[in-house]
C-alpha cells in the first residue's frame, strides 16, 4: 500500500521539477496569470487505462477534462438534482467558450461490460445502476443487432459502447446553449472510440453512421 503512494509522490516530484523548478519553464506562470483557454472539453471514461491527456499527448491547459463511468452524457434535465457532467459542460461551453466537445469511449469498458451482462446494479442503494440506465437505449440497439449476428461478449460490449457514444453525442443537442452554438458554427462535437488492443482512435461520421480510424 505504501509503495503505491510512494510511486505517486515520486511522480509529483518529477512534475514539480519539470514545471516549477526549471527556470526555463514558464507554462504554469502563463496559466496562472492568463487563466485557462482549453482547446476542447473532453468527456472520457474514469477507467485508469484510458487517460485522454496521455492518449492525445497534451500539455496542462490544453484540455478541460470530465471523466465518469462509461463516458456518458445525460440529456439536459432542469431539476434540483446534482448534475456534475452537465455543470462541467455548461462551464466549458458558456464560460470558457471551448470550440470543441469530444466524447471519448474505449474498448473493454467495465461499465458497459457490466450493463451487457446484467451486472450494472451491484447495490440497490448505490449510484452506478441508476447512472448506467443512460446506456440502456444503446443496450437495446446492441441486443437487436445481436439477434441477427452471432456476437461474442467482447463484440457485444464494443457494439454497445459505440451506440452509447452516439446516443451521448445526440444528448448534447438537448442543451440549448450547445445546440445554439452548433447552429452558429462556433462549436463542433466529436465522438471518438479508443481501441485498447491496437491503440487507435476511431471517429464517428454522421454521414456514414460509422466509426472510422483517425
Amino acid at each position: 500500500m505504501a509503495e503505491s503512494i510512494n510511486d505517486l509522490l515520486s511522480g509529483y516530484t518529477q512534475f514539480r521539477n519539470t514545471y516549477f523548478e526549471n527556470s526555463q519553464c514558464t507554462l504554469f506562470e502563463s496559466l496562472r496569470t492568463q487563466g485557462q483557454r482549453p482547446k476542447a472539453i473532453i468527456i472520457a471514461c474514469s477507467d485508469s487505462r484510458v487517460d485522454p491527456a496521455l492518449i492525445l499527448n497534451t500539455a496542462p491547459g490544453d484540455l478541460f477534462v470530465v471523466r465518469n463511468v462509461a463516458n456518458l452524457v445525460p440529456p439536459c434535465e432542469l431539476d434540483h438534482s446534482h448534475h456534475g457532467t452537465s455543470a462541467a459542460l455548461e462551464f466549458a461551453v458558456c464560460s470558457l467558450e471551448v470550440p470543441h466537445i469530444i466524447i471519448m469511449g474505449h474498448s473493454s469498458c467495465g461499465g458497459i461490460n457490466a450493463l451487457v451482462q446484467g451486472q450494472a446494479n451491484p447495490s440497490p442503494e448505490g449510484f452506478i445502476g441508476q447512472w448506467m440506465t443512460l446506456a440502456e437505449p444503446a443496450l437495446r440497439k446492441m441486443e437487436a443487432e445481436a439477434t441477427q449476428n452471432a456476437l461474442t461478449l467482447e463484440e457485444k460490449v464494443e457494439c454497445c459502447a459505440l451506440h452509447a457514444l452516439v446516443d451521448s453525442m445526440e444528448n448534447l443537442y438537448t442543451f440549448p446553449w450547445i445546440a445554439t452554438r452548433i447552429a452558429a458554427g462556433t462549436l463542433s462535437i466529436h465522438s471518438w472510440f479508443f481501441n485498447l488492443q491496437d491503440g487507435r482512435l476511431y471517429a464517428y461520421n454522421p454521414s456514414t453512421q460509422n466509426f472510422a480510424p483517425l
